[in-house]
């Protein structure tokens, strides 16, 4: 059950950046042409590539207690901050994401862009591209870096975000559009939960509550003990 909700957790988290990130592809390859988006697109993935590469071992290297309070902390925060947006969104007090209209937002502004070459490429169109994926694939990685960072969790989280990854890539090649339709706010309700709980829980092992909670338990049987035996006492 543990690892079908890791799995869920960097599924959803993935799929909605990319949904977001694919906005912003199509967009710019649409007005400005494939090669230097797709230039764009690469090189951000590569980035990326690299950052989980980097942040992977240094987090092995953590002692398992401090680890755990760590990504706890941090997954504490990230889901809060998903959960917020989320509570907001369905409650009205915010606009839901429109990916119908951010579409047509970065669509207008590619048009409207110069045409600068460097390095024999659309310089808008890479560095569009680049930045719309690198930005939304930031928090998919650090997601996937501190999921993975527990033991025996490696190939379940990483499945969870590469299927997310191939299955939001084809929807974009065939359909050729924006996934207006996908339900954003339901996946990062989800999502904010997903992390929030992990986060809590983690938090909670590295902070040393199982031994608390020993402590209290081994207290309250003394206790209940010294009461039982005054009583026998008194009578």
């Amino acid at each position: 059950m543990h690892g079908l909700l890791l799995v869920l957790a960097t599924f959803l988290a993935s799929g909605v950046e990319m949904v977001e990130a694919l906005t912003i592809v199509l967009a710019v390859g649409i007005t400005r042409g494939w090669r230097s988006t797709l230039v764009g697109v690469a090189t951000a993935t590569l980035s990326l590539a690299v950052i989980v590469a980097l942040l992977g071992p240094a987090l092995a290297r953590i002692p398992i207690d401090a680890l755990r309070l760590v990504v706890g902390a941090l997954l504490l925060l990230l889901g809060l901050q998903w959960l917020r947006k989320a509570i907001l969104r369905a409650s009205g007090y915010v606009a839901l994401h429109d990916e119908a209209e951010a579409f047509r937002t970065q669509l207008t502004a590619a048009q409207a862009a110069g045409t600068v070459i460097r390095a024999g490429l659309d310089w808008y169109a890479f560095t569009l591209s680049f930045k719309g994926v690198l930005l939304e694939g930031l928090e998919v990685a650090f997601i996937v870096v501190t999921f993975a960072s527990a033991p025996g969790t490696f190939p379940l989280v990483v499945s969870g975000a590469v299927a997310a990854v191939v299955l939001v890539g084809i929807a974009g090649v065939f359909l050729h559009r924006p996934l207006s339709a996908v339900p954003e706010n339901t996946m990062k309700f989800a999502v904010g939960l997903l992390l929030t709980s992990f986060g809590m829980f983690w938090g909670a092992e590295g902070a040393g509550v199982d031994a608390f909670l020993a402590l209290v338990s081994l207290g309250l049987t003394s206790w209940l003990r010294h009461q039982q035996v005054r009583a026998f006492t008194a009578g």
